[in-house]
């Protein structure tokens, strides 16, 4: 009997491993074992893997400590007064900035509240926040709780915009027409850059365009998005933007998050911002003055030093983007996404109908790495047997499972191997 076109495909998975650029950064992460055998890792949408040379990063930090003592502030191989200005340097091409616009610091919903603070400045008239109605739920918690705290009721102030019925994905063109509805009672459009649930990544180019056009600001959560899909926040316009580095940044759990501010709105004077220490200008800050001197970056809404410890984690991942580069990554990426949609469809053919559905988008334009798939009738048992097979992915309820396979660590084979389990699964 012949092989199936899906079955046929696992020598095509093989051939473009064998052809991978990026095939050596897999042995630099540190991979779960599972009955002795590497796991599947397909979660690096929840926590990416740990860079092996994490270890090493942090171990220099503790050296510096118990060498130095305080004085590691100014002494060692990179003294912690400054530790987190080279990260501007590192996060600004993955998001499409400019360094002075980047600063990293912080948790996301945190940094997420400073910057409502400067950007969501509502008026009795103008107040209204537009999102998706699938974001995340600190998001969701972060823009009710702003509203609240200038006196509106976030039943009438946040606006959800949600797919037509029997979609998965919004059209941009619905969010543009709510955009205009809106008209100048929209204060702010706060997005994910690319939807947790759905994997769906918005034309933040064009829905900033809009915001702007009825005199709204626009900001966005890319906790899903840096590090996973090409970003030009700058050229963009886009006004503000949010994010963690512990998914597709590989930076451990709880690691410094981010800001960007766009360079219009650096050096102003009239932006109201909740601030601290770390936003002072840094060639005064140890002057001790009394009032504020912010600094002329979006160092401005910095509050606190470095968390060396945490960010020497990040520190050896975004040497491992620099290395990989751009251009390659998100080769890479294309090409793991273009070979998953064709194993995906040659699947379908070997299923019954219904078994097996996505709710991401398929065009790549509109989508990242993460694929949701959802399997009408299964249950959380199903995600447990795949789990038991060896792959860590992502359950999400009633029925889906999340997966991302990022280019830095995973290959073809294993969007095959998985694909195969599923259909192992599904047949029993």
């Amino acid at each position: 009997m012949n092989p199936s076109p899906f079955a046929r495909l696992k020598e095509v998975a093989l051939s473009q491993d064998l052809a991978d650029p990026l095939a050596s950064f897999r042995a630099r992460f540190a991979y779960p074992k599972l009955h002795d055998s590497n796991s599947i890792y397909f979660t690096g949408n929840s926590l990416g893997l740990m860079p092996l040379a994490a270890r090493d990063s942090l171990t220099q930090e503790l050296d510096t400590w118990s060498q130095y003592g305080v004085e590691g502030h100014f002494q060692g191989p990179q003294p912690w007064v400054s530790f987190h200005q080279p990260f501007s340097d590192w996060l600004a091409p993955l998001l499409g900035a400019q360094p002075q616009e980047v600063v990293a610091m912080g948790s996301l919903t945190a940094n997420l509240h400073f910057l409502l603070a400067s950007f969501y400045r509502p008026s009795p008239t103008r107040f209204k926040i537009l999102c998706e109605g699938s974001s995340f739920p600190s998001d969701f918690y972060a823009l009710d709780s702003q509203a609240r705290w200038h006196g509106f009721d976030p039943a009438q102030a946040v606006v959800e915009i949600h797919p037509r019925p029997g979609e998965h994905t919004l059209r941009t063109d619905d969010i543009l027409a709510q955009i205009e509805a809106l008209g100048p009672s929209l204060a702010l459009v706060m997005l994910g850059g690319v939807n947790y649930l759905t994997g769906q990544f918005f034309d933040l180019q064009n829905i900033a365009k809009a915001a702007h056009r009825v005199g709204a600001n626009m900001g966005t959560d890319l906790a899903h998005a840096i590090g996973n899909v090409p970003l030009s926040l700058h050229d963009w316009n886009i006004d503000f933007a949010a994010w963690c580095s512990y998914k597709y940044l590989n930076s451990g759990p709880g690691a410094a998050a981010g800001i960007f501010v766009h360079e219009k709105h650096l050096g102003k004077s009239d932006i109201p911002r909740l601030e601290g220490w770390w936003g002072h200008q840094p060639d005064t800050r140890f002057l001790m003055g009394r009032h504020m001197q912010p600094a002329h970056t979006a160092e401005a809404w910095q509050h606190s030093n470095a968390p060396v410890m945490n960010m020497a984690a990040q520190r050896a991942s975004l040497a491992l983007f620099a290395e990989a580069g751009q251009d390659r990554l998100q080769a890479k990426r294309e090409s793991l996404v273009r070979f998953f949609l064709q194993a995906y469809h040659a699947l379908q053919q070997d299923l019954p109908a219904g078994s097996l559905d996505c709710l991401t988008p398929e065009s790549l334009p509109d989508r990242g790495c993460q694929s949701s798939l959802v399997f009408p009738g299964r249950g959380k048992s199903f995600f447990d047997w795949l789990s038991r097979a060896g792959v860590i992915a992502d359950w999400r309820e009633p029925n889906v499972v999340r997966i991302a396979p990022v280019p830095l660590y995973n290959t073809h084979l294993e969007v095959w191997t998985f694909l195969d389990l599923v259909r192992q699964g599904l047949r029993a």
